[in-house]
């Protein structure tokens, strides 16, 4: 029989420092990395690099594509599972809207516009649909599942690009892509409205809580009433859609689709999540732990370009971000279990 003790004050004053760092420390880290990258540029090159507009854009421009898969990663997570087919259903996306559009020239460009648009964004769901009714319906691992839909998007994009970029001649498109509102990107304010709605909707709605629940304990969500099955494929959907968004910002920034749009974005959109603070074990996570999480990924990717250092540095950085990640959400882990005990 185990026996336990109460904790004194100053193992109760550490506990709360050690919870502080753990619940914030993706912050702390997003301050730090930029209070270096303007200590250097001050002191390198005579120039701030937060207070400069230029760097601003850029990096929110960084940011855009891998937080919006992250986004639709983030239910996943939470729930327990994993879509690793998002890169390329992102690629999918941007290809049918440029293929679609590509014809239409004889058309008011608004209504190619918006016939690229529909298009794909509805192929994007049909990934989405499919890895739900896997894991949901067929009990087929997510890990299998959405690796097995990664090789089908994969190979359907690049069948439907022919294996090249499909260039789009629209004015409205090029608008959508490289125009501004109020003197910010438009892709940035589609990712910025995207941000608040699904936030909105894992904090405030029924629907995040049995996200939660889900991802917590399954069998409990079972037992407790909840729709697992539809809810599963609910989520899936969710982040076929946010990778079918990116991938048509990605056809309107560059005036054409590419099946590899997303191909680099897949580890960033984990890492994004991850690094926001959600447990890869299901039942936590947060958007907006997501954004932090983008950021400071799109903090280092472009600061380091900043300072001149070479871009295969920023794949060592951010491997090392997420095991930091994984190892503070262990350690968080193994606090909550030790308090646990000691009540």
């Amino acid at each position: 029989m185990a026996v336990t003790t109460a904790a004194t004050p100053a193992e109760e004053e550490q506990h709360a420092m050690l919870r502080f760092l753990a619940a914030f420390w993706s912050w702390l880290f997003l301050i730090a990395l930029l209070i270096f990258f303007e200590t250097w540029a001050r002191n390198a090159y005579g120039i701030s690099f937060l207070f400069n507009g230029f760097n601003i854009q850029s990096i929110a421009m960084f940011t855009a594509a891998p937080l919006l898969l992250g986004l639709g990663q983030t239910f996943v997570i939470i729930a327990g599972g994993i879509d690793l087919s998002v890169g390329f259903v992102m690629g999918l996306a941007a290809v049918i809207m440029a293929r679609v559009m590509q014809p239409l020239v004889d058309i008011p460009p608004g209504l190619a516009l918006a016939a690229g648009i529909m298009a794909g964004f509805l192929i994007a769901l049909i990934p989405g649909l499919i890895n739900g009714a896997l894991i949901a319906r067929l009990r087929v691992p997510a890990f299998i599942g959405t690796l097995g839909m990664y090789g089908v998007a994969r190979g359907t994009g690049f069948l439907a690009a022919d294996g090249t970029t499909v260039p789009v001649n629209n004015p409205w498109l090029f608008q959508m892509g490289s125009g501004r509102l109020f003197g910010v990107p438009i892709p940035v304010v589609i990712t910025i409205v995207v941000v608040i709605a699904l936030h909105y909707v894992l904090s405030q709605t029924r629907f995040g809580q049995y996200t939660y629940a889900i991802g917590g304990n399954r069998v409990a969500a079972l037992r407790s009433g909840i729709n697992v099955r539809r809810h599963t494929m609910m989520i899936y959907l969710i982040s076929a859609g946010c990778a079918g968004i990116a991938g048509l910002l990605y056809t309107a920034r560059f005036s054409a689709g590419a099946a590899q749009a997303g191909e680099p974005l897949l580890l960033d959109s984990i890492a994004a999540v991850v690094i926001g603070g959600a447990s890869l074990f299901g039942g936590s996570g947060t958007i907006i732990g997501t954004v932090i999480g983008a950021l400071i990924i799109a903090v280092i990717q472009y600061g380091l370009v900043f300072i001149d250092v070479e871009p295969f540095w920023q794949f060592v950085a951010v491997g090392v971000v997420i095991i930091v990640s994984v190892v503070v959400d262990q350690s968080q882990s193994r606090l909550k279990g030790e308090l646990h005990e000691e009540v």
